[in-house]
């Protein structure tokens, strides 16, 4: 075959007088009958291709993908309502936990005050007992300094009539001191 002859003549103005062809064999418009028969039975059977085999499979994927980010997009709105449930509890516990502090921060207070108060009336009372207590032997001790002081006076008075070269009897001595004492 490849020694045949080509005849120019069937052959039209695209091959040279070797066989060769002249040119850019796409670019004869002799074979472009040819060309578009077999570009259209190559488009066919590339659509058949991609309509029976690629297409349902890259659909498929698509579909899983799609259906894969919207469990995806479900669980995470989940999780945000399960986070913020979980906050808004956290943040009940927090001021719950507030409250109590403040509550035995009132109690701790109140029984300070308690024990403040019972502390102060019992030294009150102590303080009162030892000011009455002391008051006594201030009164006591008042009354024998006034003893002490009449009876010193009273010496000394008969000491000074004696020295001035009188005489005194005790009870107009004692009856002179009582009435100067008196006012």
């Amino acid at each position: 075959m490849a020694t045949e002859p080509i005849d120019v003549e069937l052959a039209g103005t695209c091959v040279g007088p070797n066989g060769s062809a002249i040119g850019m064999p796409q670019l004869c418009f002799d074979w472009w009958g040819n060309q578009i028969f077999w570009l259209i039975l190559a488009l066919i059977a590339t659509y058949l291709i991609l309509s029976r085999v690629a297409l349902p499979r890259i659909g498929a994927v698509l579909a899983e993908r799609q259906g894969t980010i919207s469990n995806d997009i479900a669980a995470a709105e989940d999780l945000k309502s399960k986070a913020e449930q979980a906050e808004e509890a956290y943040n009940k516990a927090l001021v719950d936990a507030r409250a109590e502090a403040q509550r035995i921060i009132a109690e701790a207070k109140a029984d300070m005050q308690a024990d403040l108060n019972a502390a102060m009336a019992k030294a009150d009372e102590e303080i009162a007992a030892k000011t009455a207590e002391s008051e006594k032997e201030i009164a006591k001790i008042r009354e024998s300094a006034m003893e002490n002081v009449e009876a010193v006076a009273k010496d000394t008075a008969k000491e000074i009539v004696a020295v001035m070269g009188g005489k005194a009897d005790d009870s107009t001595v004692n009856a002179a001191v009582e009435a100067r004492m008196k006012g």
